[in-house]
């Protein structure tokens, strides 16, 4: 058997003893950058019934903040709540748009989010149905077919709108729909009534004479921004990032209605006027920390959810509400401007 020189040996021990150190010294370095909590990617969603998420995407605020640290930012489209728990959920993003109640059932279903952010306090759904349709209450929508989205505030609208009037689903014929092909089917024909939501609601009401025959924006649940819990755990400074950049988006539209309202229209591919219905007559952008009131709409959304068994019987809707509703890093980062 050939025998290795011993200064060979001793050059193959030095090489790989450095080695192991260079691989220690990189794992520190990544042990290191995974303390200071700096992710390689935020990953945002947007949507049409969150017109600020609509303006920190069109002016790349986001990519601007975050690239100045070398992380990426991408966009998703969420079409409604039930789609952005969904990329939630999917760990498809890090922050999602949605309705307070929609939260909630998500909660009870072991979604991992938070609501950290109020982006805006909309009257965006209402039960709508067609001129002449001969539906004028909420008692007339029994046998008849109603377009909704489940999982969504619309849908939750109606299961409230119903039960203030001692009726369910059962006493419906639901059809579930996206809220675009909801507003389209009632348009068409296809269903008697739909559960709307804005911008689609207000297009239809202008452009198809749709009449709202139920409206209480008291039904409807806040619009809110949550974060995936695993995100806030490992980055809560980058989490308080992207609600300071929300801020500047809700600043701006509050300074700029009518610019916001182009905004929308373009990037909703709707008219000028129906986003100014949806932006300027139906959301309220004064209060961006979640707060009692808050606890207090989901609450009550969640206890008719629960006797309509969407939510479970055995599911605590305290609990799971002040589990949900996390105002700490809304209230960091504005107590600082």
């Amino acid at each position: 058997m050939k025998r290795i020189p011993l200064i060979d040996l001793r050059s193959f021990l030095a090489i790989a003893i450095f080695g192991i150190v260079l691989i220690l010294a990189v794992g520190c370095s990544s042990d290191s950058q995974a303390d200071e909590g700096k992710p390689s990617e935020i990953r945002l969603d947007y949507a049409y019934y969150s017109p600020t998420s609509l303006v920190l995407k069109e002016f790349g605020w986001a990519e601007e903040e975050f690239g100045k640290e070398d992380i990426e930012v991408t966009w998703t489209l969420s079409q409604g709540s039930n789609k952005a728990i969904e990329f939630l959920n999917s760990d498809s993003v890090d922050f999602g748009s949605t309705a307070g109640a929609a939260a909630l059932i998500a909660e009870s279903n072991e979604v991992p989010l938070e609501n950290v952010y109020v982006y805006s306090q909309p009257e965006w759904t209402a039960l709508v149905t067609n001129e002449g349709s001969g539906i004028e209450k909420i008692e007339d929508l029994k046998g008849k077919k109603v377009a909704a989205t489940l999982g969504t505030d619309p849908y939750i609208f109606l299961v409230r709108a119903l039960d203030s009037v001692g009726m369910s689903t059962d006493d419906i014929e639901l059809v579930n729909l996206q809220h675009a092909d909801g507003g389209n089917a009632l348009v068409n024909g296809d269903v008697d009534a739909w559960a709307g939501l804005d911008p689609h609601m207000a297009k239809h009401e202008l452009e198809s004479n749709t009449k709202l025959f139920f409206r209480d924006i008291n039904l409807n649940t806040y619009g809110f921004l949550n974060v995936r819990e695993e995100f806030a755990e490992k980055h809560p400074e980058y989490v308080e990032k992207v609600i300071k950049l929300y801020e500047r988006a809700r600043q701006w539209t509050l300074d700029n209605p009518e610019k916001a309202a182009e905004l929308l229209a373009e990037q909703a591919g709707i008219s000028v006027d129906v986003a100014n219905i949806q932006l300027v007559e139906r959301t309220d952008l004064s209060n961006p920390i979640p707060g009692e009131e808050h606890v207090e709409a989901i609450t009550a959304a969640g206890n008719v959810l629960k006797s309509a068994e969407v939510l479970k019987k055995e599911d605590d809707i305290e609990a799971l509400t002040n589990e949900l509703i996390n105002p700490e890093f809304a209230e960091a980062v504005i107590e600082k401007e």
